[in-house]
Protein backbone atom coordinates (compact mmCIF):
# COMPACT_ATOMS: atom_id res chain seq x y z
CA UNK A 1 0.00 0.00 0.00
CA UNK A 2 1.32 3.40 -0.91
CA UNK A 3 0.28 6.64 0.72
CA UNK A 4 1.33 10.14 -0.18
CA UNK A 5 0.27 13.50 1.10
CA UNK A 6 1.30 17.00 2.03
CA UNK A 7 0.60 19.59 4.66
CA UNK A 8 1.87 23.06 5.44
CA UNK A 9 2.90 24.43 8.80
CA UNK A 10 3.61 28.04 9.81
CA UNK A 11 7.22 27.51 10.88
CA UNK A 12 10.70 27.74 9.32
CA UNK A 13 12.00 24.59 7.64
CA UNK A 14 14.92 24.14 10.07
CA UNK A 15 12.55 24.23 13.07
CA UNK A 16 10.19 21.74 11.43
CA UNK A 17 13.09 19.43 10.59
CA UNK A 18 14.34 19.46 14.21
CA UNK A 19 10.85 18.69 15.51
CA UNK A 20 10.25 15.87 13.02
CA UNK A 21 13.67 14.34 13.85
CA UNK A 22 12.73 14.24 17.55
CA UNK A 23 11.52 10.64 17.94
CA UNK A 24 9.46 11.35 21.06
CA UNK A 25 7.63 14.22 19.38
CA UNK A 26 7.10 12.21 16.19
CA UNK A 27 5.73 9.24 18.14
CA UNK A 28 3.38 11.55 20.05
CA UNK A 29 1.74 12.44 16.73
CA UNK A 30 0.84 8.80 16.05
CA UNK A 31 -2.15 7.44 17.93
CA UNK A 32 -1.39 4.11 19.64
CA UNK A 33 2.40 4.35 20.02
CA UNK A 34 3.74 3.52 23.48
CA UNK A 35 6.92 2.32 25.19
CA UNK A 36 9.25 4.18 22.82
CA UNK A 37 12.92 3.42 23.49
CA UNK A 38 16.09 4.31 21.66
CA UNK A 39 17.99 1.09 20.86
CA UNK A 40 20.85 2.57 18.85
CA UNK A 41 21.89 5.64 16.92
CA UNK A 42 18.81 6.62 14.91
CA UNK A 43 17.08 3.34 15.86
CA UNK A 44 13.99 3.02 18.03
CA UNK A 45 11.67 0.33 19.32
CA UNK A 46 8.06 0.78 20.38
CA UNK A 47 4.72 -0.92 20.72
CA UNK A 48 2.00 0.21 18.34
CA UNK A 49 -1.64 -0.64 19.05
CA UNK A 50 -4.54 -0.11 16.68
CA UNK A 51 -7.98 -1.40 15.94
CA UNK A 52 -8.86 -2.50 12.41
CA UNK A 53 -12.54 -3.21 11.84
CA UNK A 54 -13.54 -5.27 14.90
CA UNK A 55 -10.04 -6.57 15.72
CA UNK A 56 -7.39 -4.98 17.93
CA UNK A 57 -3.74 -5.43 16.98
CA UNK A 58 -0.50 -4.76 18.84
CA UNK A 59 2.81 -4.63 17.02
CA UNK A 60 6.37 -4.61 18.27
CA UNK A 61 8.04 -2.24 15.83
CA UNK A 62 11.51 -0.98 15.13
CA UNK A 63 12.18 2.23 13.26
CA UNK A 64 15.53 3.15 11.76
CA UNK A 65 16.33 6.50 10.18
CA UNK A 66 18.14 5.30 7.07
CA UNK A 67 18.95 8.71 5.59
CA UNK A 68 18.85 12.24 6.92
CA UNK A 69 19.57 15.31 4.81
CA UNK A 70 19.08 18.34 7.10
CA UNK A 71 16.93 20.36 6.76
CA UNK A 72 15.21 18.91 3.72
CA UNK A 73 14.65 15.15 3.88
CA UNK A 74 14.34 12.16 6.21
CA UNK A 75 13.98 8.53 5.16
CA UNK A 76 13.07 5.76 7.58
CA UNK A 77 12.45 2.02 7.57
CA UNK A 78 9.86 0.41 9.81
CA UNK A 79 9.55 -3.29 10.63
CA UNK A 80 7.14 -4.94 12.97
CA UNK A 81 5.38 -8.11 13.93
CA UNK A 82 1.89 -8.30 15.37
CA UNK A 83 1.71 -9.85 18.82
CA UNK A 84 -0.37 -13.01 19.00
CA UNK A 85 -0.77 -13.68 15.26
CA UNK A 86 1.47 -14.63 12.40
CA UNK A 87 2.44 -11.79 10.11
CA UNK A 88 4.83 -8.97 9.40
CA UNK A 89 4.70 -5.31 8.56
CA UNK A 90 7.42 -3.45 6.68
CA UNK A 91 7.36 0.12 5.48
CA UNK A 92 9.60 2.84 4.16
CA UNK A 93 8.82 6.50 4.50
CA UNK A 94 10.29 9.59 2.93
CA UNK A 95 9.54 13.03 4.34
CA UNK A 96 10.58 16.08 2.32
CA UNK A 97 10.51 19.62 3.71
CA UNK A 98 10.30 22.64 1.40
CA UNK A 99 10.31 26.32 2.32
CA UNK A 100 7.15 28.09 1.22
CA UNK A 101 7.18 31.77 2.20
CA UNK A 102 7.47 31.93 6.00
CA UNK A 103 6.27 28.35 6.39
CA UNK A 104 7.20 24.82 5.44
CA UNK A 105 5.49 22.31 3.19
CA UNK A 106 5.83 18.71 4.39
CA UNK A 107 5.50 16.08 1.65
CA UNK A 108 5.43 12.46 2.73
CA UNK A 109 5.32 9.09 1.02
CA UNK A 110 4.88 5.75 2.78
CA UNK A 111 5.11 2.35 1.12
CA UNK A 112 3.84 -0.39 3.47
CA UNK A 113 3.51 -4.14 3.10
CA UNK A 114 1.50 -6.37 5.42
CA UNK A 115 1.64 -10.16 5.39
CA UNK A 116 -0.10 -12.90 7.33
CA UNK A 117 -3.54 -12.54 8.89
CA UNK A 118 -3.41 -8.74 8.90
CA UNK A 119 -2.53 -8.68 5.21
CA UNK A 120 -5.44 -10.98 4.46
CA UNK A 121 -8.00 -8.54 5.90
CA UNK A 122 -8.16 -6.85 2.56
CA UNK A 123 -6.76 -3.66 1.13
CA UNK A 124 -9.94 -1.53 1.44
CA UNK A 125 -10.21 -2.03 5.22
CA UNK A 126 -6.50 -1.48 5.79
CA UNK A 127 -6.33 1.52 3.46
CA UNK A 128 -9.28 3.13 5.25
CA UNK A 129 -7.61 2.68 8.66
CA UNK A 130 -4.31 4.04 7.35
CA UNK A 131 -6.04 7.13 5.93
CA UNK A 132 -7.74 7.73 9.29
CA UNK A 133 -4.38 7.50 11.07
CA UNK A 134 -2.79 9.77 8.47
CA UNK A 135 -5.40 12.49 9.12
CA UNK A 136 -4.86 12.27 12.89
CA UNK A 137 -1.09 12.45 12.44
CA UNK A 138 -1.30 15.49 10.14
CA UNK A 139 -3.66 17.29 12.54
CA UNK A 140 -1.34 16.69 15.51
CA UNK A 141 1.74 17.74 13.57
CA UNK A 142 0.06 20.89 12.28
CA UNK A 143 -1.22 21.75 15.80
CA UNK A 144 2.32 21.61 17.17
CA UNK A 145 3.29 24.51 14.93
CA UNK A 146 0.18 26.65 15.27
CA UNK A 147 0.87 29.91 17.07
CA UNK A 148 -0.55 29.77 20.58
CA UNK A 149 -3.02 32.45 21.50
CA UNK A 150 -1.65 34.80 24.12
CA UNK A 151 -3.81 35.30 27.19
CA UNK A 152 -5.07 38.90 27.66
Amino acid sequence: MKFTGALSVPAPRAAVYEKVRDARFFASCIDGVRDLAQIGPDQYAAVFETKVAYMKFSFKVTVAVTRADPPSQIEAAVEGAPLGIVGRMTATSITTLTEVGDGTKIDYAVDATLTGKLGSLGQPVLRSKAREMEKQFAARLRAAFEPSEAAP
